[in-house]
C-alpha cells in the first residue's frame, strides 16, 4: 500500500477521534441554551443539509484547485467553526456555526475520498478504502469514551479538542502528503477533463452505487444509530447497557468485515461483496425489530455490523472503477450526497413509522430498503468487475 494512503489514514483517525469526542456533547450543549429537543436535533439536520447543499459546488472546486488544497481548506473551516462553537453564547450562533461546519465537512470528505481513489493502485482500491473507513470507525468508537472522561471539565472543552484534532490532521496532510500529480484540464485536444455526473450515470455500476449509498446510509448509518437506543430503552425498557452493547457490537462487526471486505472486493469484484453485505444487513435489521431478548439483540447487532462493513469499501472501490483515473470531484460529491440524503430521510421516516405503527415496522422497512438495493446491481453484473480486471493486469 502506498505511503500516501497511510498518511490519509492517520489524518482520518485524528479527525474521527475528535468528532467522536464532540458528537455526543452537541445536543446537550444546545439544550443548555434552554431550547427544545426538536431545536437541539436541528443541529444534526442543519449540518447534513449544508453538506448536501455544498456537495456540487465543493466537487467543482476540487476539480479546479485540486484535492489536497481543498482537503486542507475543509479541515480549516471545520476547525474554526468548532472552536467558535465552543465560544457560542446562544443557540442561534451554535446553529449557524454547525451549518458552516457542514460546508467544511463535505469539502474535506469528498477531497479525502478523491485522494484515496487517485492514490490507490487499481488492484488495491477496496483495501485502501477499508483502511480509511476503519480509521474513522476506530476514532468514532474511542472518541465517546474519551469524551465521557472529559465531561467533568464542561461541555465547551470537547469543541476545542475537536478543533485541535482537525489541526493535527491539517498538519499531517501539509507536511507528509505531497501535492499529487494533476492531469491538466484543458479544452485542447489531448486535455483530460473531469468526468461529469451525466457520464458517470451512464454506467450501471455508478447508478447501483448511488442506490446502495442511499440505502446503506438510511439503515446502517441513520436508522440503526438512532432507533436502537430508542427501541431498547423506550419501547423495551432495558437499561442503557443494552443499547450501548448493541451499538458497540455493531461497530465491532463492521470493523471486522471492513478489513476483510476491501481485499475481497479487489480480488473477486465489487458486486460479489456488496450484494451479500446488503442481504445480510437487511435481513438482520428486520430480525432485530422482532426480538426482545437483550442477548439476542446484541448478537444480531453484531451480525448486522458484519454485513454493513462489506458494503462501504466495495462501493467506494466501484466509484474509483467508474472514474478509472479521470478527475471527478462532482462524481464523488454526488455519491456522498446520496448518502447524506439517506442519513437525513431514513431516521425521520423511521421515526414516523415507529410512532404510528411500532419499532418493529421501522426496522422491517429499513431492512427491506437494503435488500431492495440488490436489484440495482443486476444491470451491473459485468460492469462491476471491470475495475478489478484492469487492476489485475497492471
Amino acid at each position: 500500500m502506498p505511503r500516501e494512503i497511510w498518511v490519509l489514514v492517520t489524518a482520518a483517525l485524528a479527525v474521527a477521534l475528535g468528532y467522536g469526542i464532540v458528537a455526543p456533547i452537541i445536543p446537550q450543549f444546545a439544550r443548555s441554551f434552554d431550547v427544545s429537543v426538536t431545536a437541539a436535533s436541528a443541529l444534526t439536520s442543519v449540518f447534513a443539509a449544508m453538506r448536501i447543499a455544498f456537495s456540487t459546488p465543493g466537487g467543482k472546486l476540487i476539480d479546479i484547485f485540486g484535492e489536497r488544497k481543498m482537503y486542507m481548506t475543509g479541515l480549516l473551516i471545520v476547525a474554526l467553526s468548532s472552536a467558535a462553537s465552543g465560544l457560542a453564547q446562544n443557540y442561534i450562533q451554535l446553529l449557524i456555526l454547525r451549518g458552516v461546519g457542514g460546508i467544511g465537512s463535505i469539502v474535506f470528505s469528498v477531497s479525502a475520498m478523491s485522494l484515496i481513489i487517485k492514490l490507490s493502485p487499481p488492484g488495491q482500491r477496496g483495501r485502501a478504502s477499508s483502511l480509511y473507513g476503519s480509521a474513522f470507525l476506530l476514532g468514532n468508537i474511542l472518541g465517546p469514551s474519551l469524551g465521557s472522561l472529559l465531561a467533568v471539565w464542561g461541555m465547551r472543552l470537547p469543541f476545542f479538542i475537536y478543533a485541535g484534532t482537525l489541526m493535527i490532521s491539517f498538519f499531517v496532510i501539509f507536511f507528509a502528503l505531497p501535492e499529487p500529480h494533476r492531469q491538466e484540464i484543458s479544452k485542447e485536444e489531448g486535455g483530460i477533463k473531469p468526468m461529469t455526473v451525466g457520464e458517470a450515470v451512464s454506467s450501471p455500476t455508478y447508478r447501483a452505487v448511488l442506490v446502495t449509498g442511499f440505502s446503506h446510509a438510511w439503515t446502517n448509518m441513520g436508522v440503526r444509530l438512532t432507533m436502537i437506543p430508542l427501541a431498547t430503552g423506550v419501547a423495551m425498557g432495558y437499561g442503557e447497557w443494552v443499547s450501548g452493547a448493541a451499538l458497540t457490537a455493531g461497530a465491532i462487526g463492521t470493523a471486522i468485515s471492513l478489513v476483510a471486505g476491501g481485499g475481497l472486493s479487489d480480488k473477486y469484484g465489487r458486486m460479489t461483496v456488496i450484494v451479500p453485505g446488503l442481504v445480510v444487513a437487511g435481513i438482520m435489521t428486520i430480525i432485530f425489530g422482532t426480538l426482545e431478548n437483550p442477548f439476542l439483540l446484541v448478537s444480531v447487532a453484531l451480525v448486522t455490523g458484519l454485513g454493513a462493513g462489506l458494503i462501504q469499501p466495495g462501493q467506494q472501490g466501484a466509484v474509483a472503477d467508474v472514474l478509472d483515473g479521470r478527475p471527478g470531484g462532482k462524481v464523488v460529491s454526488t455519491f456522498q450526497m446520496a448518502g447524506d440524503l439517506g442519513q437525513i430521510v431514513g431516521p425521520l421516516l423511521a421515526g414516523l413509522i415507529a410512532d404510528n405503527f411500532g419499532y418493529s415496522y421501522a426496522f422491517m422497512i429499513s431492512g427491506a430498503i437494503l435488500i431492495a438495493a440488490v436489484a440495482a446491481w443486476l444491470p451491473a453484473r459485468g460492469d462491476s468487475y471491470l475495475g478489478y480486471r484492469r487492476g489485475s493486469k497492471g
